[in-house]
Order: C-alpha cells, then sequence, then structure tokens
C-alpha cells in the first residue's frame, strides 16, 4: 500500500475527515476540519469522495516523505509547495513521485490548509470515522496530532477524474461573518447585542480548535435573567459567553454540550471563513436571517463544483 511517511510535522497537522456525526448524544464529540469547504474541494480536485480523510495543517505545515507517486491538492490558506527542489503551484493538482519529499514553506493568507491525496488518507476508523479528535483523543494515532515517524496509508485510487471548484476566498488579518440569533439571545440586553454586532473583535492566543476565545467589549445579561440554566447542545458556530463577559466561539473541536448562554451562531456558509483564523486576527459580527444563511449555503456549496473564473 503507497503511503506518506512524516518526517517533521508541522505545528499542528491532523488526519480529519468531514466529522464523527451521530455520537453527540453519547458525549462523543464531532471534530472534523476548521474549514469544511477547503476539505471538500481538496478532495474533489484529487477525485476523492468529499469525506475522504485528509491532513489539516495549521500555521506550519510538515515534510512528507512519498513511497509511491501520489497525487495531491491543497486548499485553504495558501502555502508556498516544495515537491523535492522544485515549486509548484498549489492550486493545482501536483503528483510527489516516489522518494520525493513535499514541504510546506512560506504562509501568506490564512491559518489552515487541507492536504488531499488521491485515494484518501486510509487510517482505520474509529467510531465510523477517521477525524481527529485532539480533545477526547479520539481517532487516529490514539486522538493526538501528527509526530516524526507515523506512516499514513493512502487507500485505493478512485476510478473517478478530479473536478474543479472555486477557492474559498480567505482574506489577511481578520474576517466578517454573518451570524443568526442564538438559542439564548432573550437572556442578553439590547447593548450587548449591540456590542456583538458592531464590535471587532481579536482572536485570543488562547485559542485552539475546540473554540476561539474573544478579546473586545464585553456581553453582559438582561437584568431580569437568572445566572444559572440548564447545560445544552452546542452547535459548531455557537458564540456562547461566560461569566467573564468576553465571548468564546465554539469550533470543530467543540464539547457536546455546554452551561453557558449561547447568544449567536455563526452561518454554516462562515465558518470556513472562521476557520481561517489565527491568533491576533479580528473578527466581527453581522446578524441576518435564517432565510439569508440558508441562501449563503446554497451559494456556497454550488462554488465546490463551479470552475475558476
Amino acid at each position: 500500500m503507497a503511503a506518506f511517511a512524516v518526517v517533521r510535522p508541522g505545528m499542528l497537522t491532523t488526519v480529519q475527515d468531514l466529522g464523527r456525526w451521530g455520537l453527540q448524544h453519547l458525549g462523543v464529540p464531532v471534530a472534523g476540519p476548521m474549514d469544511w469547504y477547503s476539505h471538500r474541494l481538496a478532495n474533489r480536485l484529487v477525485g476523492n469522495a468529499e469525506n475522504a480523510a485528509a491532513l489539516e495543517m495549521t500555521l506550519l505545515g510538515p515534510e512528507l516523505i512519498a513511497d509511491a507517486d501520489l497525487s495531491c491538492a491543497v486548499a485553504g490558506a495558501a502555502l508556498d509547495v516544495i515537491v523535492g527542489e522544485e515549486s509548484v503551484n498549489p492550486d493545482d493538482v501536483f503528483t510527489v513521485h516516489a522518494g520525493k519529499r513535499v514541504r510546506f514553506m512560506l504562509r501568506r493568507p490564512g491559518a489552515r490548509a487541507t492536504l488531499a491525496v488521491r485515494g484518501g488518507i486510509d487510517v482505520a476508523p474509529v467510531l465510523g470515522s477517521r477525524a481527529t479528535s485532539l480533545i477526547s483523543r479520539v481517532g487516529p494515532f490514539g486522538g493526538r496530532a501528527l509526530a516524526p515517524g507515523d506512516i499514513l496509508p493512502i487507500g485505493a485510487v478512485p476510478i473517478s477524474g478530479g473536478s474543479q471548484g472555486m477557492r474559498l476566498p480567505v482574506s489577511s488579518g481578520g474576517a466578517r461573518v454573518r451570524v443568526v440569533a442564538g438559542p439564548h439571545a432573550e437572556r442578553f440586553s439590547a447593548e450587548a447585542l449591540r456590542r456583538l454586532n458592531g464590535s471587532k473583535y481579536v482572536v485570543s492566543p488562547q485559542s485552539n480548535r475546540m473554540g476561539f476565545r474573544l478579546e473586545g467589549p464585553h456581553l453582559t445579561a438582561a437584568a431580569s435573567v437568572q445566572a444559572d440554566m440548564l447545560s445544552d447542545a452546542t452547535p459548531v458556530g455557537s458564540i456562547q459567553v461566560p461569566p467573564s463577559g468576553l465571548p468564546i466561539l465554539l469550533m470543530a473541536d467543540r464539547q457536546t454540550t455546554g452551561g453557558y448562554p449561547k447568544i449567536a451562531t455563526v452561518i454554516t456558509a462562515d465558518l470556513p471563513v472562521a476557520g481561517q483564523l489565527a491568533p491576533g486576527d479580528w473578527i466581527e459580527f453581522f446578524p441576518v436571517t435564517r432565510t439569508a444563511a440558508l441562501d449563503a449555503l446554497r451559494q456556497r456549496l454550488a462554488s465546490l463544483s463551479s470552475a475558476p473564473a
């Protein structure tokens, strides 16, 4: 079986598919990519199913060596890609020939990139998924990030060829994302809602795949609201507000339930945009209707099969 061997793992590189869905009621986190769009696109480019396992690379990519000719694609953050000693165009499908190394150098806009390999990364599934959940230590390699010496087996090459799609627009330094009202919006004062939707927050260094801690204006509960509430489900993109008043944007490795009120939720179409943020980047929220959120998701999905301009 063909494989990549890990020479250097990069800053934080994990195996991910689209997530371990259907087990949250048992306390099993979903995990999956921080940028679901780029994960799907990279797989489509090499002819894989969109849910095939790939590598999510954070800030600094790994160095890998191939033991067979492997067709690869990168999507998400803009990275310089070196195969052997030659630069390749990261916007095109490229081949890493047997015995050659692939390295990822200078990062420009974006914090996370997906590396898909034709055939998919064929590690053993855990609870029906190949996603790595760092918070629960579930998934490939015992639920940890890659380490030197790890072997990444590649699955059978699909019969179908690759397809084209639009790259995710990735801005540098920050992003505006759309939100819908959260399930506990009524627990917050009108001033808190105005602050959330009219302020610029900064992603704290204490952020990770579980959630982005945001620095900026504090959000306060309405005077008539009791402080305590029962824990309930925590969808990806939820903006929960702990007693400190500083919001936390829950991301791919979020817990399954939480006891903090959720003031808003980032729409699914904009989760990939949020997933490209790094500590120190800014984020702004602006409200949309649920109808607009569904329209935005349809447009995002349509971009997966749209030819680049």
